[in-house]
């Protein structure tokens, strides 16, 4: 059986570069493509982020494209201080990375998208880990692909528990909630990995050290970015004595969704007031007989865990 084909969709910070990494680590999938987007970063910042660590993995025959600079109901986008405390003003912990010899593709990251769903249908699984402008303009300029994309596991919301920039609402929702409502109303297969599950997979500097073991020129960067990483959750999340792998974990559940137990729900997205940004339940297809949304509501995260471990070591270690 050939393997599913993966799109990640992200906005360039630490656990984006964690969902790259296991991405290209996981043996049951091809990443064919990264389409950036704003979020923790400007999509510039982001996109050139993603070459960088291409670059730092071997990994230079996976094409990267620009996507949205900003949501799609405003012309402009600020990073927010807080993005730019957890992730580092770069995105990737203030380091300095090597940079890339490649520059992103010409097509537009919304047209890669509308392309490969065509090419691969069902083969094709797409993975946004930032706001979902991208996935809401691929589908308003040609909404066929509703019906082709295999599936869509995404990195944001939160049902069962608090958001993370209000008490209702989850960061990357919040970035854009009219695309992200447009996305939850389509017809496609889609998972919500969010902050039910995300904030419960925890990496600490135990795994860290392991790394820095190797000695490798990846796995001291990656080092470097977990442990920034974890300084700055003592400061935003002390109560989880840990880093959360939001992202990867959406590439993991991708890849194999037996790691989470789901509910069916159709979902909405409030688009304004203080709800703005919620996911929650749609009333008005509460009883419809079809149902495409799943929500991750726990995690295996001991299974997931030792499979990021055994996925990413191996990959440091060879760069």
């Amino acid at each position: 059986m050939s393997k599913k084909k993966m799109i990640l969709d992200l906005d360039t910070g630490i656990d984006d570069a964690l969902a790259l990494a296991y991405a290209l680590a996981d043996p049951d999938c091809d990443l064919i493509g990264i389409i950036g987007s704003y979020g923790n970063v400007y999509v510039e910042q982001g996109v050139q982020n993603s070459l960088d660590l291409l670059a730092l993995l071997g990994a230079n025959d996976v094409p990267v494209y620009s996507g949205a600079q900003h949501a799609s109901y405003t012309d402009s986008f600020s990073v927010l201080p807080v993005s730019a405390q957890i992730h580092g003003k770069n995105g990737v912990a203030n380091i300095k990375l090597s940079k890339a010899k490649r520059t992103p593709e010409k097509t537009s990251g919304v047209d890669f998208l509308i392309d490969a769903a065509h090419k691969y249908k069902d083969q094709l699984l797409f993975v946004p880990t930032g706001p979902l402008t991208n996935l809401a303009a691929a589908i308003e300029k040609d909404p066929t692909i509703i019906d082709l994309i295999g599936h869509v596991t995404l990195m944001g919301g939160a049902l069962t528990v608090p958001g993370n920039v209000s008490p209702v609402a989850e960061a990357n929702i919040h970035q854009d909630p009219e695309a992200a409502n447009e996305v939850f109303s389509s017809r496609l297969p889609l998972t919500m990995v969010g902050l039910d599950v995300t904030t419960r997979t925890l990496l600490t500097r135990h795994e860290t050290k392991h790394w820095r073991k190797l000695g490798t020129k990846a796995a001291t960067v990656y080092a470097d970015l977990v442990d920034y990483y974890i300084d700055a959750y003592k400061t935003t999340n002390p109560h989880l004595h840990g880093c959360a792998l939001h992202d990867p974990l959406a590439v993991g559940v991708a890849i194999d969704p037996s790691l989470v137990e789901k509910i069916a729900l159709n979902l909405k997205v409030e688009v304004k007031d203080i709800y703005e940004g919620r996911t929650i339940g749609d009333e008005t297809r509460l009883n419809n007989p079809t149902v495409t949304t799943d929500v991750a509501v726990n995690v295996d995260k001991d299974r997931f865990l030792d499979k990021f471990m055994n996925r990413l070591t191996p990959l440091f270690a060879a760069h």
